[in-house]
């Protein structure tokens, strides 16, 4: 059973920025031939767009436990929850950042939700994951916690 689910597509203003692409292109193959200038222009868009959408990291809290991309945290290793969003979110992204902490940062998502890791044997103090909503992934994973 599925407590949380998130994909973390791309940002229409990335995909948006991404057009600059066209023009660039065709500014390098137009002097060689304008049809072949475009097909590669748009080609290499999709292209672009594709591998971002295909490489989008996918947040899941279940029954086993906390999944992001492709790490997995089982329940019993998951301690202290805690979310940030707008100064905090960059201060614990920086200043406040442990330097073994695991990172699953993505570009463009502000809020961060820090999970404590409980396990002795991981060196890794806790992980630190970009969400675009961090209040319901911390109560997705305080009610898995409890259950």
């Amino acid at each position: 059973m599925s407590r949380y689910n998130e994909r973390q597509w791309p940002s229409f203003a990335l995909l948006f920025a991404l057009i600059l692409l066209l023009p660039a292109t065709l500014l390098v193959f137009v002097p060689i031939d304008t049809r072949v200038g475009i097909v590669v222009a748009v080609l290499l868009y999709m292209g672009v767009t594709a591998v971002l959408v295909m490489s989008s990291r996918r947040i899941a809290v279940n029954d086993e436990g906390l999944t992001v991309g492709p790490a997995h945290l089982p329940h019993d290793a998951i301690g202290e929850v805690a979310s940030f969003e707008g100064e905090e979110a960059t201060a614990e992204r920086g200043v406040r950042l442990d330097a073994r902490a695991w990172l699953a940062i993505r570009g463009g998502i502000s809020p961060v939700v820090r999970v404590q890791v409980l396990d002795p044997a991981d060196p890794t103090p806790y992980w630190l994951v970009s969400t675009r909503k961090p209040q319901q992934l911390e109560q997705a994973l305080n009610a898995a916690k409890r259950s």
